[in-house]
Parts: C-alpha cells; structure tokens; sequence
C-alpha cells in the first residue's frame, strides 16, 4: 500500500513542543518565529523530514503557517481546511486565522508593535518576506534572519533525509529530449541578454532533465536544483544517493553533477563576474536572491523558463494522459461495481481506500502500465466526514460507512504515462432529496465548466462563476478553486494555470486543469464532482466570427444517476452528461472482462431521460 492510515495528527504534542520553540527565543533575541508549511523548495509537498508545521502544530493540511509568540499563537490556513484545522489543532494553543483575508503579515501589522520576528529564509519566497517586512516597518519591528531552522533544532529523532533512486522518463512520454530543453533556455538567455538562470524548482528540474524520483510521497520528484548557463556546461545540484550507474551516465551527458550543499557556493561563484541572472522569485526562496545580489549579481525576476512549457503539454504528454485515463477509469468501473455490490454497513473509509488502491495496482498491471504512486493521499468520507474537503482517513477517524449517507471519494493515480485526478460522490441507499438537490446543482456547475466556449485571452478567473451560478441561485458557494493544473508524472497540483476566483493566468491549448465543483454542509455531508480536461485548440463555431477553445474531458468513469435529479437539468445538461456516459461506455467497455462489471457499468451510463 501507498497510503498509510497511521494517524498523525496528535494535537496533545503541540504544548510541549510550543513550550521549547518559546525557549529559544532569548537566546535568538525574538519576540516570534513563523514557520510556514514550505521546506526549502517551496513546494506544496514536502518529505517528512520537512514536515515542521505538522510537527510543531499537528495540523497537516498542505497551506498553513503558524506564528508562534511568547504569549499566544495563531495557525494560519484557507477556506480548504477550515473544519480540519479545528479538530486538529489544540484550540487552547492556538488560535486560527483565514491566509487569505488576513494573512501573517495584516495580522502583524494590525496586532504588534516593535516585534522581532526570527523566521528561515530558505523556507518562504521573497514576494512573502516584502510583506511582513512592509508589515512590521509599520509597527517599529524587524525581520531576524536565523541561521538555521528553529523547529529543526528541537525536532528529537527528526526523520533522515530522502535518497531514493531516480529513473529516466523516456522520450515516448515525455516527448522532448532533455538536451533540447536546455537549448531551448540556453536561446531564451541569450535573448534576455542573461548569463545564467537559477532552477529551484525540483519539478522543473525533473520536468527539464527528464527525470523522475521517489523524495515526496505520491509525487514523483527528486529534491534538486539547476543552474543553466547561458555559453557553459550546466549544472545539477542532487544527492550522490540517489544515481545509480544508468542515470549518472545519462546526467553526465546534460550537466556537471554536483552536492546539494554545493549550491550555495554555485550561487556566490555567479557574482564573481557580476552575472545577470534570471530567477523566479515567486517560487524561489528569498534566502538564493540575498545570496545572489550579496555576492555582486544583477537579479533578474523572471518566470520559470520551464513552468509555462510544463502546464501546456505536448502531444505525446496528452496521448500519455488519455492512454492513463482509460486504464485508470477502468480501475475506477471495477472498483464502483463492488462498492455498489457491498452492504455499506460491512465497509469502513479505509476498507474503501485500500481496495480502491488494490484496483488500481491490479488493473493497472492487467494492461501493463504499472501503478507507480497514488498522485495523493486517497480522501474517502463518508457522510460529515465529507464535509472536510481534504479529509485524511486515519485509525483514529476511521468510520463505518452507512445505507442513506453519500460518501465524497477524490482519489488519483500515478502512472508513467501521466497522472490521474478524479472525485465521485457516491450514494449509498435511500439520500435525502435535499442532498440529491445539492448533487444535481454541483454536476450543473461541472457540466457548465465542460461545455463552456470561450475565446484566446480568457483567465481562470473569468470562468471560475460558471461553475457556481446554480450553487449561488441556491443561496451557497465552495471555498476551493474549481480547478487546479496537473502535471504529467509529475504533481497533482501544478500551476500557473487554475480555475478560481484569483486567477490571473490565460487558458492555453494543452494545459490540463481539473473541473472540480461542490458543496459542503459542515458535520452533515459534502459533494465533489471532478473530472480533469484538456485545453482544447481554438475552432470555429457556426455563423460566429471568433474562433474559440473549449475543454476535451479526459476523466472517465460514471456520475452516479441516483443522485441526480433530471428535471434540474437543462436540455444541454442531460445531453452532456449523457454523451459522455455514452463515451464512458465506448471507451471503457472493451476493456473490462467481467459479465457483472461491464452489466454494471452498461447500467450505470444509461441515459438520463
């Protein structure tokens, strides 16, 4: 099994070990010290030895930051994990505050005064460190630059670093060689005029060096860094560990290998000729631009030269997903036909997630592409449980599923070929009409989404209300995104591109976004529909003037029709919703075997009339 059920989440550690961070202040002469949910790659997951916000606060939702002072502390998150924070943490330490309205540094400006605040530099972007020092230079205070992390230095048996071995992603799969990446960028600088660009992101570094690795849990990446030299060899900076024979010798093709503790040097080295130097300082941390500009470079802030040709995908990256959708889904028939075959009460959330995994590897090996990682921790709630939309199942939570409660499964896999994201909201016996309504209102908002049209220009931010119009007639709304970027094997949650109320970023043709929708009623039950798409290519449309793009769905498996209302879909809804379980059916079908499951799956993909 890739998922674990250990419970980790034990706010009654959080006393004692708030109590030694606090000690630690005189000798630091701080007043504060904030430590955020990021390690030194800034990146959404972390490995375990880099897990210092659960550790130190027991909450363990991927965005949160906890300011801890001598006499109060807050732990900040967003409208994901309102409910879960709470029964998390322990409500007599901290207090909690919204990340989005009232972030760190609106809460410092509004709440201190002359305060000495210690924080890692290595662990927060510089766009973050602006704030807090515009923040407290209002107040009188400062920032305390620490030499080292705090939390590390009172983590007892802190776990050791990754070193898991990398492997190659082949050229069928990732459909440009790594050397033609790299003189890609290498023309991109010399456009620029810049001597070098600093790579800090481990997913570009993987998506650039095609590579792979095993460092973060069900994302498949290995904790490394690049520098690309604009007219000499570049430069990778990964654990010695981690290569074997084959992939030394085909990184030695691409770059000189160094250490990791090397990088800093490679930083400094840069300034001896008073490099101009490209680095993303929204996804880098602040600590490599101090260093840069204090050894003699001219910083330039530019994007990831790999982030925009990583979200728009090339044709062999969208064959790779489509070819792991249709295995995936057929997981997913095999897997709702038992579930639908079960008495609920002889069931638990985590019997559901581990034969849901089990499916996965079995099918997966079945058609020889092979379940290498779950692209994340499987959120299988049953009835409140629901509620919390990235609800963790643990010993602890674990709960009995029962017949007239629905059950909110978002679950994903990992393959070679490509990652798989999809959320189905099951019913289990007689739902309430009301739940049903709500049901129907979320698949209005998803059928939305996969039938919208939309011209060269259009933001995330502009189609995000698409999804919610019928929520919000019925007088309620989401508090997450409608729908994040999604790597290929590589993470789950990949930007710039979003569906959501703040983004900003154009929809290109190739970029995958997921079209996830729902509802939540806290401590009663929550839906999630979710299928990903692909950003389809501008067509025209009859007797219009502006060709337009569109979304192409690659999910399939089937939306539950007992939880559906008809008559609260449009004429263009049911038609969608039943071409596309037709397409399930065409798609699918050829490749389940068993008489019951492919009588289950023709059942579960008639029409809606």
């Amino acid at each position: 099994m890739f998922q674990k059920f250990v419970t980790v989440s034990k706010p009654e550690t959080a006393s004692a070990r708030v109590v030694k961070l606090r000690n630690l202040f005189d000798e630091l002469d701080v007043d504060a010290i904030l430590v955020p949910r990021s390690d030194e790659y800034l990146g959404e997951y972390v490995p375990t030895c880099a897990e210092r916000l659960a550790w130190l606060t027991s909450f363990t939702g991927s965005a949160g930051t906890t300011l801890v002072l001598r006499d109060k502390a807050i732990i900040f998150t967003d409208g994901r994990y309102t409910s879960q924070v709470s029964k998390q943490c322990d409500l007599d330490i901290f207090s909690i505050e919204d990340l989005i309205t009232n972030p760190p540094s609106k809460w410092i400006e509004t709440n201190t005064s002359g305060l000495r605040l210690g924080l890692d530099p290595w662990t927060l972007p510089g766009s973050s460190i602006k704030n807090l020092e515009k923040a407290l230079n209002a107040t009188q205070g400062e920032i305390v630059t620490l030499r080292s992390n705090p939390v590390d230095q009172i983590w007892n048996n802190k776990p050791e670093e990754p070193s898991a071995k990398i492997s190659i992603q082949p050229e069928k799969y990732s459909g440009q060689l790594a050397k033609d990446k790299i003189a890609t960028i290498r023309l991109d600088l010399k456009t620029k005029e810049s001597d070098a660009v600093i790579i800090a992101d481990p997913l570009s570094v993987c998506w650039i060096f095609n590579i792979r690795g095993q460092d973060v849990a069900h994302t498949p990446l290995t904790l490394s860094r690049a520098i690309i030299y604009k007219d000499s060899e570049c430069k990778i900076f990964i654990d010695a560990k981690k290569l074997d024979m084959q992939t030394e010798a085909y990184l030695t093709q691409l770059a000189e290998i160094h250490p990791i503790d090397e990088f800093e040097i490679a930083l400094k080295h840069l300034g001896k000729d008073n490099a101009h130097v490209l680095l993303d300082q929204q996804i880098s941390s602040h600590a490599i631009s101090t260093i840069l500009t204090g050894s003699g470079c001219k910083v330039i802030n530019k994007s990831d030269p790999a982030l925009k040709p990583r979200a728009i995908k090339n044709k062999a990256e969208i064959d790779g997903a489509i070819e792991a959708h249709k295995v995936d889904g057929a997981a997913l028939v095999y897997f709702l036909a038992w579930l639908d075959a079960q008495t609920p009460e002889q069931l638990d959330e985590i019997k559901v997630a581990t034969k849901l995994e089990n499916t996965r590897e079995e099918i997966g090996q079945k058609f020889q592409m092979p379940l290498r990682e779950i692209s994340f921790d499987t959120i299988s709630g049953s009835g409140p449980h629901a509620a919390i939309i990235h609800y963790r199942v643990d010993e602890t939570s674990n709960r009995q599923l029962k017949s007239g409660e629905m059950m909110l499964i978002d679950s994903g896999g990992q393959y070679e070929a490509g990652t798989t994201d999809i959320t189905r909201t099951i019913g289990f016996g007689n739902v309430p009409e009301e739940q049903k309504r709500f049901f129907t209102l979320v698949l209005k908002g998803m059928i939305n989404i996969s039938l919208l049209k939309f011209p060269k220009g259009t933001r995330g931010v502009d189609i995000d209300a698409f999804a919610r119009i019928a929520l919000w007639k019925a007088g309620v709304d989401y508090a997450h995104g409608t729908g994040h970027g999604v790597g290929s094997y590589l993470s789950v949650h990949e930007g710039p591109q979003s569906i959501s109320k703040r983004s900003m970023v154009e929809l290109e043709t190739g970029m995958i976004v997921s079209n996830e929708p729902g509802y939540y009623r806290d401590d009663a039950f929550g839906i999630r529909i979710e299928n990903l798409v692909t950003v389809d290519a501008p067509q025209d449309i009859d007797g219009g003037e502006i060709a337009m793009l569109g979304f192409n769905t690659l999910t399939l498996c089937p939306i539950d029709r007992n939880l559906i209302l008809p008559n609260l879909l449009s004429s263009d809804e049911s038609e969608w919703l039943n071409s596309y379980h037709q397409t399930v059916y065409d798609e699918l079908s050829p490749l389940i075997e068993n008489n019951k499951t492919l009588e289950w799956l023709k059942s579960a993909t008639a029409k809606i009339h």
